[in-house]
């Protein structure tokens, strides 16, 4: 498509800046496949509609919400572009997904490739879900992020977890609230993670211990659980400060770089308790615990049971 085509008035002249996953289905005017209402499944709202092959210009008022489109069958040419801006075309197909997050409407048209239908499905996900994400991995709050919109990329991720996702609310059986709820928390954090923007723009990812590096802590951590805590030691294995190191370590992995020690202590007191015949006080010592009941008492904290409780269950 071209701007001298034969399609360049935008339709919906007259919309409101921003509306919600309800009512941008007005401004589609497309063949609603499904349609699920506000509140029927916990921080997520779903829509699939089946496309006309060929679509003039018009007007997308911004959602509140972080907006994915995935392209369940068909191919196209898309084209978008802020308002007055210059159009911006991908060819996407089956599998390939769009990511909008703005507070600006915007522009759109389209034209199918081939006879198959052009169907897609519109996925919305809730501000406290992209809070929740951005605290748990990052320490941040929604309003210190932004998602980097995405215009007909392939995301394997993505892909898998909206496959999983459009299987259970089309298929025959009774759905599950639990299952749905557990796809849209693995889809928040992954947009979080590849697609999250810092306040200067730059992607999160960028800001994020490397793997080698990673790699390297984690094995110095691993040899020395029978010992205590040491940041700086673990700074140096990083080639970092002992500060900078501790923010990339959370960043990184969601915890702090103590906390990610206690855990890995415990994990190899599970271990012991459930394979050797050594005794509680045996393994305290083992994973650097010299106080027995300090020892019972943070094994408590992180499952639940104390270390002989989980021992005979």
């Amino acid at each position: 498509m071209t701007e001298n085509d034969n399609f360049s008035s935008p339709e919906n002249i007259d919309l409101p800046a921003r509306t919600s996953p309800q009512g941008i289905m007005s401004f589609l005017q497309e063949d609603t496949l499904l349609r699920e209402e506000a509140g029927t499944w916990k921080d997520i709202q779903i829509q699939i509609f089946s496309h006309r092959s060929l679509r003039k210009p018009f007007l997308v008022p911004a959602v509140a919400e972080p907006m994915l489109v995935w392209v369940l069958s068909g191919a196209a040419t898309v084209a978008e572009r802020e308002l007055d801006g210059e159009w911006v075309s991908s060819d996407v197909s089956a599998g390939d997904f769009f990511l909008t997050y703005s507070s600006t409407p915007y522009e759109m048209r389209w034209k199918a490739r081939d006879e198959h239908p052009f169907q897609v499905m519109h996925v919305y996900l809730s501000i406290p879900l992209l809070e929740a994400a951005a605290s748990e991995i990052l320490g941040l709050t929604a309003k210190q992020i932004s998602l980097r919109e995405v215009s007909g990329e392939r995301d394997e991720i993505i892909g898998n977890l909206l496959m999983l996702l459009s299987q259970e609310i089309r298929a025959p059986y009774s759905k599950s609230s639990l299952y749905i709820a557990g796809i849209a928390q693995s889809i928040a954090v992954h947009l979080v993670r590849k697609y999250g923007l810092s306040d200067s723009g730059k992607t999160l990812s960028d800001s994020r211990l490397p793997t080698f590096k990673l790699s390297r802590v984690q094995a110095y951590l691993k040899a020395h659980l029978d010992k205590k805590f040491d940041l700086e030691e673990c700074a140096k294995e990083a080639g970092l400060s002992p500060f900078h190191f501790t923010r990339l370590f959370k960043k990184t992995t969601g915890i702090s770089p103590s906390r990610y020690f206690i855990r890995q202590k415990i994990a190899k007191s599970q271990l012991l308790l459930l394979e050797t015949e050594m005794s509680i006080i045996e393994i305290a010592l083992t994973v650097g615990y010299e106080n027995p009941g300090h020892f019972s008492q943070v094994f408590k904290r992180e499952t639940g049971l104390t270390p002989r409780q989980y021992r005979t269950n």
